[in-house]
């Protein structure tokens, strides 16, 4: 099974490192990306469901990850949330768990987001 990626992430460097790093591994596509919290909003209501896994990057160049994740969460037929952000505090962390991301990861531990989401990939691919 394919993992469908919605990247909200402003920094254009960031999105193609991103995109290389899916590309890498496999199994991964992302469907959209967006730069500013009323992009990510719009493509988020013009394309329920159409995400498996929404990766957001909580300072945008316009608005705030903050707001995405909840409009993530609003949708009945969404994936799962995970922030990968440079601001990953743990009060940040917990606030964004709060709001229903499901992890929380620093841009500088790519490691462990990786790892999260071959975990991801193993589950989904394990079936029922």
């Amino acid at each position: 099974m394919e993992l469908r990626v919605f990247l909200v992430e402003d920094l254009q460097r960031m999105r193609g490192l991103l995109g290389d790093l899916f590309a890498t591994m496999g199994g991964i596509r992302v469907v959209a990306t967006a730069t500013t919290e009323a992009e990510a909003k719009l493509w988020l209501e013009e394309n329920p469901g159409a995400w498996d896994v929404a990766v957001v990057d909580l300072v945008l160049e316009q608005g705030a990850g903050m707001n995405v994740i909840r409009r993530c969460k609003a949708d009945p037929n969404g994936g799962r949330v995970v922030v990968f952000s440079s601001y990953a505090t743990p009060g940040v962390r917990q606030h964004c768990i709060d709001l229903g991301a499901e992890a929380v990861f620093d841009k500088g531990d790519t490691a462990r987001f990786i790892a999260w989401f071959d975990e991801l990939q193993g589950r989904e691919n394990s079936g029922p």
